[in-house]
């Protein structure tokens, strides 16, 4: 068995410095890995990417992120994940990587992901160019978390996005935002992929628990969610 922790939308700050750090003092009994699905800033400035290198720096268990759209806000996006990378932190952007594990070796595909919807309610790529822009940005999100899967030598998978992949996990969202919290592609990736689990954030006001079409459990770890400070989730 291979457990995971898992958190995202933390939007740390300079207030904010040190105060999330001691929310995680379980964690080594708690976990094998600690999961950050994105959303760890406020603005995403380089300041604000600085708090989060310290607060999730040096843990006892691995720390595997992937960024959100408000790590995005600054364009500093770039500095914020090399500031992460250099205290150990393992950054993924439609890349996977491997942890070994107690239990086994644990893979961990990971990507942003974008916005587009769901099956029968989503944008689709026609008409003018902003609108194609969109959903190409979407496809290539989901296909290259496709693509991170398949080098993974490991005994469990875990897809990592910001994204929602199913909807599921946005109720209580208003619904006329779904098609901007998510999108169905990344669940078809991981479907493909016959992962073991999804945990997602972005939706602040969603629900914890969901389900891919493919049976996948899939988890909303988004922090107002939660309400902890952290999820788990054990893997057979």
């Amino acid at each position: 068995m291979i457990t995971v922790a898992a958190v995202g939308d933390v939007h740390l700050d300079g207030e904010m410095r040190g105060r999330y750090r001691q929310r995680l003092g379980g964690l080594a009994d708690d976990a094998d890995v600690l999961l950050l699905a994105g959303d760890l800033t406020k603005h995403g400035t380089v300041d604000e990417g600085r708090v989060v290198a310290e607060e999730f720096r040096d843990l006892p268990v691995p720390v595997i992120a992937v960024l959100g759209n408000h790590d995005y806000q600054s364009d500093s996006q770039d500095k914020i994940a090399e500031l992460m990378r250099a205290e150990g932190i393992t950054v993924l952007d439609g890349e996977g990587t491997i942890v070994d594990c107690p239990g086994g070796r644990l893979g961990v595909a990971g990507v942003k992901g974008f916005a587009m919807g769901f099956a029968g309610k989503c944008a689709s790529e026609f008409g003018e160019p902003e609108m194609k822009s969109f959903v190409r940005h979407s496809r290539d999100a989901a296909e290259r978390l496709r693509e991170a899967f398949k080098p993974l030598d490991a005994d469990i998978t875990v897809a990592l996005t910001h994204y929602a992949p199913v909807k599921d996990t946005l109720a209580g969202e208003p619904p006329e935002i779904f098609p901007f919290l998510g999108s169905y592609l990344l669940a078809e990736a991981i479907d493909t992929a016959e992962a073991h689990l999804a945990v997602h954030g972005h939706a602040h006001r969603g629900t914890e628990f969901g389900m891919t079409p493919g049976g996948v459990r899939v988890r909303n770890v988004a922090l107002p969610v939660l309400g902890r400070p952290y999820g788990v989730y054990r893997i057979e």
